[in-house]
């Protein structure tokens, strides 16, 4: 195996958690449990010579873990904007909570899917009866308009 810059790597997990969260706390602690993560799976990378993409998505998969309410709360809920505190603003929630209620059903369903319930892309398009290439380019479409939406907040 290819040995890593793993400084390197620590900073592009920052980068794409800060790209979700905002400089914060919680953007901080997104990127170390990605390094953490990445070091440990390291060895399922299936381009040990090129693993940006692959950190990036780890790295991104944890910022919206660490964004989301717990799992016990049913979709309907997340969905909701929730209301205005000092704390929420300093975590980022609200806004993310209101980006994600803009989405279509469908799409908050694809984002909870991969994101919440981690189930793979065929297993997306079995729950919303779509391909599995569907899943993957409605999944995409989502996250750009969530990112949109952060970006305009």
């Amino acid at each position: 195996m290819t040995d890593w810059d793993w400084p390197l790597i620590r900073a592009q997990c920052l980068r794409e958690a800060q790209g979700l969260l905002g400089r914060s706390a919680p953007a901080e602690d997104a990127a170390q449990e990605a390094a953490v993560r990445a070091w440990r799976r390291r060895d399922t990378c299936t381009t040990p010579e090129h693993p940006g993409p692959w950190v990036a998505t780890i790295a991104r998969n944890e910022a919206l873990r660490l964004a989301r309410p717990s799992r016990t709360e049913p979709l309907e809920v997340v969905a909701e904007p929730a209301e205005e505190s000092h704390e929420d603003d300093v975590l980022g929630q609200t806004d993310i909570e209101r980006a994600i209620a803009r989405l279509s059903g469908a799409d908050r369903e694809l984002v909870r899917g991969r994101y919440w319930d981690d189930l793979d892309y065929r297993q997306l398009g079995r729950l919303l009866h779509i391909s599995e290439g569907a899943a993957r380019v409605r999944l995409h479409r989502a996250l750009a308009t969530l990112r949109r939406a952060l970006v305009e907040t």
